[in-house]
């Protein structure tokens, strides 16, 4: 029934008008959110592409240039439980807009270096705090706030941005490095962060609230002030939720197995699928096309991973990613070639399925153990994820130095995928009404007894 359909994209609260319909707010938000990802996957597929250039033009080993991504993905990792915090404390807009600024600047001033010293600083310090804000913490932020129903599949769409950026900007970027060199390829970068500033302070409203509103999908009664500001420093408040959340078992296994998570995506394939096959003589825009074609399957999967985490246990759905993920990276050494065949599309198909589909069952139990908190200690995980990216980028780059071969790194990845996998299933937490940094993993608060 089409009418039905647009009735459960409309305004639920409880003071909305009976005889009027319109489009909830919340899905404004989640659309510029959406859009704001993507400004930011602009710098994310930035150094698969120009890590050639680089090396070709200034004669710096992998293993330096690999060593500024991974200063980028620990401070893109870090940055969150911080920029949650922030969040919490002065509004998702500002934070937002501020990020985006120092995603431009970032990725514009290398155009100048002459130093490697000087792409660290850009692409790791600026470039990595500028993204960090915009990382997984925003997801769990807005689909927290704004969202009721729904929830799961909101933070797979949002989730799937960061590869929507990718299909969009990789091919570009690639064609832009090879045909005008990669400082084109830079300032096209800059200028798409630019571009979102006015949408962020137009729509991303910080809070239902602030409008009059309840969350999407809020039962009928539900108060529309929001909760108090916290009053402490956004730093205080990050390290203490960390505190607290560190006493609990789950909160370890979900840190370990995210750390995989991001030494399996971002650290290794993200950043050195595009060298590796070109190793092996493919040219780097067929690479390039290929890693994008990631981008086309991410959507999907991280969509329907987000509509089945609001169904299936998400111990079974992490479990089931990683173990998968695994078994592809063993084979993926037997699968580069100088052309694109048919074995290496299925691999990418199958890898594009998994890429980020982990986010959504991870945040759901983070909500599950944590409630209120649980943006900020996602994004303490979400550190350990790119941590883990790091720890690949860099390592990953010396194997291909001493080795001249990546082979080794693909292999260790697959093992540590298994690991993941048993992990998750050691993960003991249910979904309680009362959840707080304060419980132990069997939902009962230390101190008290269960009902």
């Amino acid at each position: 029934m089409p009418h039905s359909w647009l009735v459960t994209l409309t305004d639920r609260s409880a003071d909305a008008p009976s005889t009027t319909r319109h489009l909830h707010p919340a899905w404004w938000v989640a659309v510029v959110t959406f859009l704001t990802i993507i400004g930011a996957a602009g710098f994310r597929s930035t150094p698969g592409v120009l890590m050639t250039p680089l090396h070709e033009e200034f004669g710096w080993p992998m293993g330096v240039i690999g060593g500024a991504v991974s200063v980028n993905l620990v401070l893109f990792g870090l940055a969150a439980p911080f920029s949650a915090a922030t969040m919490e404390r002065l509004g998702i807009q500002r934070v937002i807009a501020v990020a985006l600024l120092l995603v431009s600047v970032g990725s514009l001033l290398p155009i100048w270096m002459t130093s490697s010293w000087q792409l660290v600083l850009c692409w790791g310090v600026v470039v990595g705090l500028g993204t960090g804000a915009m990382s997984m913490g925003l997801v769990a932020t807005v689909a927290g706030r704004w969202f009721v129903a729904r929830r799961g599949l909101v933070t797979g769409v949002l989730t799937a941005a960061g590869a929507t950026g990718q299909l969009v900007f990789l091919p570009g970027l690639a064609w832009l490095a090879e045909h005008h060199g990669w400082r084109s390829a830079a300032v096209a970068t800059a200028a798409v962060s630019l571009t979102v500033v006015p949408l962020v302070l137009w729509k991303l409203h910080d809070h239902p609230s602030v409008l009059g509103l309840t969350a999407y999908g809020a039962a009928q009664g539900t108060p529309v002030g929001r909760p108090s500001r916290p009053t402490g420093h956004p730093v205080q408040l990050a390290l203490t939720t960390l505190r607290d959340a560190a006493r609990t078992k789950v909160f370890w296994l979900l840190v370990g197995s995210f750390a995989v998570c991001g030494m399996s995506t971002n650290g290794l394939v993200g950043t050195h699928f595009i060298p590796a096959a070109h190793d092996h003589g493919m040219p780097t825009t067929t690479a390039a096309g290929l890693l994008a074609l990631v981008g086309v399957f991410d959507i999907v999967g991280t969509v329907f991973s987000g509509w089945l985490t609001d169904r299936v246990d998400s111990r079974i759905l992490l479990a089931a990613y990683y173990t998968l993920r695994g078994g592809s990276l063993f084979l993926l050494p037997s699968l580069f070639s100088d052309h694109m065949h048919v074995n290496m599309l299925a691999f990418i198909l199958f890898y594009g399925l998994d890429w980020v589909a982990t986010v959504p069952p991870t945040i759901a139990l983070c909500r599950s153990a944590f409630g209120e908190r649980a943006p900020i200690v996602f994004g303490w995980v979400f550190a350990s994820h790119q941590l883990g990216a790091a720890v690949a980028a860099l390592g990953a780059g010396l194997v291909r130095d001493q080795l001249g071969t990546y082979d080794l790194a693909w292999y260790v990845a697959g093992a540590l995928c298994l690991a993941a996998t048993a992990m998750c299933v050691s993960i003991r937490t249910a979904r309680l009404p009362d959840a707080s940094p304060g419980r132990t993993d069997s939902g009962v608060r230390e101190g008290a007894t269960a009902e």
